[in-house]
């Protein structure tokens, strides 16, 4: 007789295994000890679910500043490093003057407004009827510098009634021994900002008694630049603008001191902060929609613009606030409503 020998089956190796596995789970879920199944996860953990909010949460849209051109290198510089932590935020900064950029602003058409001077009462009033409500904020201290081009060799020094002289309403002074006789016969060509620009405004308030009241005759423009360079390729030319852009530009223009009465004073970083630079030292602001303030990232720019801005005006060329301001400007922003 041939003899056949036994063999499990698959389905029966599979039934003894099933029943021990049963045993085993019966067994554990009777023991106070939690298992291996209830302690570890199987699909994530707290941290990558914190990584994927973080990226979700990113903030985006655009933020619409314009305004004076003397505050707009401190604006950029804070735009520019307000991009490497909110790369999907575009930050849109115009030049289009103090005065330029209140029209848009008090319109309801930016978040925020460069300004070399305080708002206007007739601006804010404007801002009144068009519902927009804002923060006025202190960012830096300029000293409006009068120039002329490294190749002038006569001009060092300049008294507020000789500025006067040649600046205001109606003046005919056309030639530098007109301005004082020891110069020599040689034309004066003016630069300075437009009409639109807030450095305009305060230079014409302080040196010639009113705001807006110049002699027209002279190159204006709203952008420093084109200033720098009209003022830096002529002998004969003297200018004035923000302290910033000599900064920027020490090759390519002179420092005229001014003498107030208490004898000749050159702007610097210590006579500017000391305010013994008068009367062109002036504060510097910004102005912030408390509407587009509800957007997190206006909200994020202003607050950063509010930690950062005291070393990025200081980079940039102008005097940094005291700490205790730029904390004051910080918690507006934080409690604005």
């Amino acid at each position: 007789m041939q003899v056949i020998p036994i063999v499990r089956t698959p389905w029966k190796f599979a039934l003894i295994m099933t029943i021990a596995l049963v045993a085993l789970i019966a067994a554990a879920c009777s023991s106070n000890e939690p298992t291996a199944a209830v302690t570890i996860p199987t699909q994530s953990t707290s941290q990558p679910q914190t990584t994927a909010t973080k990226t979700t949460q990113q903030l985006s849209g655009s933020i619409e500043i314009d305004g004076s051109s003397t505050v707009y290198p401190i604006t950029e510089a804070v735009a520019e490093e307000f991009r490497k932590v909110h790369p999907n935020v575009r930050v849109n900064v115009g030049v289009s003057g103090t005065g330029g950029g209140f029209k848009r602003f008090t319109a309801g058409e930016t978040a925020i407004s460069d300004a070399s001077r305080p708002i206007k009462d007739t601006e804010a009033a404007a801002a009144i009827e068009n519902d927009v409500e804002f923060l006025e904020l202190q960012v830096a201290i300029d000293g409006l510098s009068v120039m002329v081009s490294p190749s002038n060799n006569f001009v060092e020094c300049l008294t507020v009634e000789e500025l006067k002289a040649i600046w205001e309403p109606g003046s005919t002074i056309d030639n530098w021994n007109q301005v004082r006789s020891s110069f020599p016969n040689q034309t004066l060509r003016l630069y300075g900002p437009g009409t639109d620009s807030g450095t305009f405004d305060y230079f014409t308030e302080v040196i010639n008694g009113e705001a807006q009241a110049s002699r027209a005759d002279y190159t204006g423009s709203e952008d420093d630049n084109v200033l720098v360079q009209g003022i830096g390729g002529d002998r004969n030319a003297l200018g004035y603008f923000g302290y910033a852009y000599y900064v920027e530009n020490t090759d390519k223009l002179k420092l005229v001191a001014i003498d107030s009465g208490s004898g000749c004073v050159t702007p610097s970083d210590a006579t500017i902060e000391a305010g013994e630079y008068s009367p062109l030292s002036r504060p510097l602001f910004i102005y912030v929609s408390t509407e587009e303030l509800k957007r997190p990232e206006v909200k994020a720019f202003v607050e950063f613009y509010m930690e950062h801005g005291s070393d990025l005006a200081a980079e940039v060329g102008y005097i940094r606030l005291a700490d205790s301001i730029y904390a004051a400007n910080l918690a507006q922003v934080k409690v604005a409503k």
